[in-house]
């Protein structure tokens, strides 16, 4: 995972294995990298999201790539997040385009906590072995 400033701020970047001769083949809003973060494989995957912060509110789980959140659980926002197996990589639009965060084990309680100027959500890939 690339990211924009140092310690882990700013647009971040979920990138294969392959070559990228310039930002513009990552979708990169510029060619700033200031800190990057291996992910860890895991072989599997599961998270808890919730319509509220604090992990309030209408929960549902998820095992399994959602390539529209909005059609799968009639949501465009999601206020927290926790991720109880492997690392994902949020989408604030629909079929994995849009701003990414990974999201790795852990709770997140606001949508600050992952990095996001706000809640929207569209899609949320799972991290696996895509060699």
């Amino acid at each position: 995972m690339l990211y924009e400033r140092p310690n882990y701020q700013g647009y971040q970047y979920f990138l294969r294995r392959g070559d990228y001769p310039d930002y513009q083949q990552w979708l990169g809003f510029s060619d700033s990298i200031r800190s990057c973060r291996l992910i860890p494989q895991t072989g599997s995957h599961r998270m808890r999201l919730y319509e509220r912060e604090d992990h309030k509110g209408l929960m549902m789980e998820l095992s399994e790539d959602c390539s529209c959140i909005q059609d799968r659980f009639h949501l465009s926002e999601i206020r927290s997040f926790h991720v109880l197996e492997g690392s994902w990589v949020l989408y604030e639009m629909p079929n994995y385009q849009g701003r990414q965060y990974l999201l790795r084990p852990q709770e997140y309680r606001r949508y600050n906590d992952w990095g996001a100027v706000d809640a929207k959500a569209g899609s949320l890939r799972r991290v696996v072995d895509l060699y």
